[in-house]
C-alpha cells in the first residue's frame, strides 16, 4: 500500500512556526493547487483546491519560514493524514493534511535559474540554509543535483 502525494501549486499564506519543544518545531501554510479543462461547451474551466500543508521537522520548518511567503510557487511530496477532534459542543470533526517529507522552491529570486531542493527525514540535522542548493535528510552536505527534472 502506498500513501504518496505530489502537488505543485502556490502558497495561500506565509508559512506559521508552532513550537512544541526545542526540538519539535511544524510550519504549517495553505497550499493552492489548480487544475484546468474545457467544459461541455469548449470554455475552460479552472478548479483550484485547496490544502493544508503541515512540515513536520524543525529544519524543513525553519527553512519554509524563512524563504516561502504568500504567494510562492512551489512543488511538494508526502503524504495524506487525516485526524480528528471533537468540536466544542462534543462533535467529532476530520481535518485532511499534507505531511510534506520534501520541497522545491520554484521562484526565481533576483534572476536566479531556480529554488532550491529541502527535505528531512526527522533526524534534525542543521543544514546551510541557501536556498539555490537541495539537501537530503541524512546528508549535512549539499548536493550538486538541483537541476532534477519533476516529474509533470
Amino acid at each position: 500500500m502506498v500513501n504518496r502525494v505530489q502537488l505543485l501549486g502556490r502558497l495561500g499564506k506565509d508559512p506559521v512556526l508552532k513550537h512544541f519543544s526545542e526540538n519539535n518545531v511544524i510550519a504549517e501554510f495553505s497550499l493552492a493547487t489548480t487544475e484546468s479543462y474545457r467544459d461541455k461547451e469548449g470554455k475552460w474551466v479552472e478548479v483550484t483546491d485547496w490544502h493544508n500543508v503541515k512540515l513536520p521537522f524543525k529544519s524543513l520548518a525553519e527553512r519554509a519560514e524563512k524563504y516561502l511567503k504568500k504567494g510562492s510557487l512551489i512543488y511538494l511530496e508526502g503524504k495524506i493524514k487525516t485526524r480528528s477532534y471533537d468540536d466544542k459542543d462534543g462533535n467529532k470533526r476530520y481535518v485532511t493534511e499534507i505531511v510534506a517529507e520534501s520541497l522545491r522552491m520554484l521562484d526565481k529570486k533576483d534572476g536566479s535559474t531556480g529554488g532550491g531542493s529541502y527535505s528531512d527525514n526527522g533526524g534534525g540535522q542543521n543544514y546551510s540554509s541557501q536556498p539555490q542548493q537541495e539537501y537530503a535528510g541524512n546528508d549535512s552536505r549539499p548536493s550538486n543535483n538541483i537541476d532534477d527534472d519533476l516529474p509533470f
